[in-house]
């Protein structure tokens, strides 16, 4: 794999003086001060891998011929139909721009904490720096993962093309591999979720964020057009604070459970913040459309990108709560050397 270009190196420190950075034994903790900017960075990365993958791969369906579309002739001018009009090849480039869009509302909004931290005081500079300690590795992990599912569907739409360098698809894949990787693995920002900012805090920093999306969807419940965000979006912010006293139960008669939980809770909670983000993006959308925007077809875009995330790719939270829910034990119980049969 590698990424090609990249000024990385190995570097040997033999001979040299190191100096404790923070209290004895607490460098992990010390760490995570200087790295949140990085993780932040990283999760930049992700939500551009999609966006280069949703570009290419948009620019392609629309001028790729195949076959004629099932449900009738879409181009008679032409010798097949172009493949944006194949519902698999929709799926993959609504996913694309889903992920990459959403995930570009996600790193704005932690932007904001930041520039609080960063220039605020009081309380106001405390509750951004709780925010940010739980929203930061959701989106190092979330939107890393998403920008690689994102790559990978770029490589498909082009099909065979999508694996030559000609196109830049498979170095997209190449390039946001590591992106999974650096500043803390997926699995390592899902256990600093779960168990230090979640558990950790015996939950008062999910409440803060949990708090922000119920008076979202109080302030909404009576607009109708709303309701097929608001509903779904209400629901699952009660599945969130149940999943998370079920496995704080678990982890009470087994510490592994919050390791076996970890990475389906943090996918759950990818989901959920994305949503609560599109539903934003949608209400806003719906009000420019109500007061007669020039940009109609924009806006109507945000919509109905935002009504495919609540039906194609929220649902996807019922497996890791399924997932969650069956414990630790199927993990734990083979003996080690019984992985080698």
């Amino acid at each position: 794999m590698g990424i090609k270009a990249s000024a990385t190196c190995v570097m040997n420190f033999d001979g040299a003086t190191g100096y404790l950075i923070g209290p004895e034994n607490r460098g992990l903790q010390c760490m995570f001060t200087f790295m949140n900017v990085a993780r932040i960075g990283t999760a930049v990365q992700g939500l551009t891998a999609a966006e280069y993958a949703f570009q290419g791969s948009l620019t392609y369906a629309k001028d790729r011929l195949a076959m004629r579309s099932l449900s009738g002739v879409k181009a008679p001018e032409k010798v097949a139909d172009p493949i944006i009009v194949h519902p698999a090849v929709r799926n993959m480039l609504l996913t694309e721009k889903a992920f990459a869009e959403g995930g570009r509302a996600l790193v704005y909004y932690l932007s904001h904490f930041a520039d609080t931290v960063a220039k605020g005081e009081g309380d106001a500079l405390k509750f951004a720096d709780q925010m940010l300690s739980l929203l930061t590795p959701i989106a190092k992990a979330f939107l890393t993962e998403t920008g690689l599912e994102a790559a990978n569907h770029g490589v498909q739409v082009y099909g065979g093309h999508g694996f030559i360098s000609e196109w830049g698809m498979e170095q997209n894949v190449r390039d946001t591999r590591i992106a999974c990787l650096y500043e803390g693995t997926t699995e390592i920002q899902a256990l600093d979720l779960l168990g230090r900012k979640v558990l950790g805090s015996q939950g008062k920093l999910l409440a803060n964020f949990v708090k922000i999306i119920q008076t979202f969807c109080e302030e909404n419940k009576e607009n109708d057009a709303m309701g097929q965000f608001i509903r779904p979006l209400a629901k699952h912010l009660k599945e969130w604070g149940d999943l998370t006293a079920r496995i704080g139960m678990q982890a009470t008669e087994n510490p592994d459970a919050v390791g076996g939980a970890a990475v389906d809770y943090m996918y759950f909670s990818g989901y959920v913040t994305l949503a609560y983000l599109w539903a934003r993006m949608a209400l806003v959308a719906q009000t420019e459309l109500a007061n007669g925007t020039s940009e109609q077809a924009f806006y109507d875009a945000k919509v109905k990108t935002a009504q495919f995330y609540f039906a194609k790719l929220l649902p996807r939270t019922t497996t890791h709560v399924q997932r969650i829910s069956t414990g630790v034990e199927p993990y734990m119980s083979m003996d080690v050397d019984q992985f080698a049969f």
